[in-house]
């Protein structure tokens, strides 16, 4: 029994020889990619952001390739169980932007994460509007939200990249995102209550069906098929409506991106803070779709809450220039404390509606009684 320590010390300094042989070996084949490695690209050298895209892949490879190779409706407790996954990630990665770059640059990390978090949550509700239309079975929706956002990690490269190019070269760009974010949020808490989504007149779904060949049925998890031609009778590549749901859920991803992007950047200038706690967010929301997708009437009033993340956001902008910069720690309490009252307020909220149009027990089961 005593000898025991002695063989797990053993087993570890083999271990440990072994990966430095194995470092050392290595080492010679990367020097030829160091000034690749280390060349600045946004503000950081390119292996984090490498490092960061490789850890997302995997991520993503493990999630479909694995946990999800056959397409299956994904429960409640499954989605919470992965999104919960996620968030762990999430914060392990935050905890090494704070170790790595200092704890500024980790508190405004947490504060886009939960930022765009919250914001999408309002994209959740679209999404499942959109999967509804279409009537796409619940076995699908993994597909398309696993394809959905690849094309995220894309956009959002995209318009974070522009977004940080030009506030590096006009500094007033910042400004306009700041007022532009206070007119969303101004209007999103005069008029969250009007709105009313509709995809029946949607210019972009009209103008994919005059300009594609559209099957009118699924045909499976495919997005596209080879059908005959109803007049030459030639096979013909046709699009199916997972396709079109696809398409409207990049765009919608693509128009809720004005609204968050821009948020981060309120938050930081670091185009690496702002692209990796963007894509964590959207990453962990997208598990946890199935859960909120069936208790969507719960969060009829978060609209509201996420209306005053944006305003307090964008005055933060010019707070900045009257009262100095509002420590990062202030902007993350604030954050986290209006999405969980808006939460709580949503959930108490419509418990009480629920309450009130629920007949009383006492009636409850009984024949209405005609009146003359």
């Amino acid at each position: 029994m005593s000898e025991l320590p002695n063989l797990v010390l053993d087993h570890l300094a083999t271990g440990r020889d072994l990966a430095s042989q194995a470092i050392a070996a290595v080492a010679p084949l990367l020097e030829p990619l160091e000034p690749v490695l280390f060349r600045e690209a946004f503000g950081k050298p390119a292996w984090m952001w490498l490092a960061f895209l490789a850890l997302v892949l995997l991520l993503l490879a493990f999630d479909l390739g694995i946990l999800h190779r056959r397409s299956r409706a994904i429960g409640v407790r499954e989605s919470l169980a992965l999104s919960a996954g996620y968030i762990l990630v999430a914060l392990a990665f935050g905890a090494w932007v704070w170790s790595s770059l200092g704890p500024e640059a980790g508190l405004n990390y947490l504060t886009g994460f939960f930022v765009e978090k919250s914001l999408a949550m309002d994209n959740v509700f679209v999404i499942a509007m959109i999967l509804g239309y279409f009537a796409i079975p619940r076995q699908y929706h993994h597909l398309v939200l696993f394809w959905g956002i690849l094309g995220v990690i894309v956009l959002r490269a995209i318009m974070i990249g522009l977004g940080a190019a030009l506030i590096a070269e006009f500094h007033w760009v910042l400004y306009l995102f700041g007022a532009f974010l206070i007119v969303t949020g101004a209007k999103m808490l005069l008029f969250a209550s009007h709105e009313k989504a509709s995809l029946g007149g949607n210019p972009v779904l009209r103008l994919l069906q005059r300009r594609l060949r559209v099957t009118d049925r699924l045909h499976g998890e495919r997005f596209f098929v080879r059908l005959p031609d109803p007049e030459t009778g030639r096979p013909l590549l046709w699009a199916t409506p997972l396709f079109l749901a696809l398409v409207l859920i990049e765009l919608a991803d693509l128009v809720f991106a004005v609204d968050s992007v821009p948020a981060v950047f309120a938050i930081t200038q670091d185009p690496f803070v702002v692209y990796t706690s963007n894509i964590f967010a959207i990453l962990g929301l997208r598990a946890l779709y199935f859960a909120l997708a069936a208790m969507i009437h719960r969060f009829r009033y978060l609209k509201y809450a996420l209306a005053l993340v944006l305003l307090f956001i964008g005055n933060k902008i010019f707070l900045a220039e009257l009262v100095g910069k509002i420590p990062p720690l202030v902007s993350l309490s604030v954050t986290l404390g209006l999405f969980a009252g808006g939460v709580l307020f949503s959930l108490w909220r419509t418990s009480r509606d629920n309450e009130r149009t629920a007949p009383s027990s006492e009636h409850r089961g009984q024949p209405l009684r005609s009146q003359r």
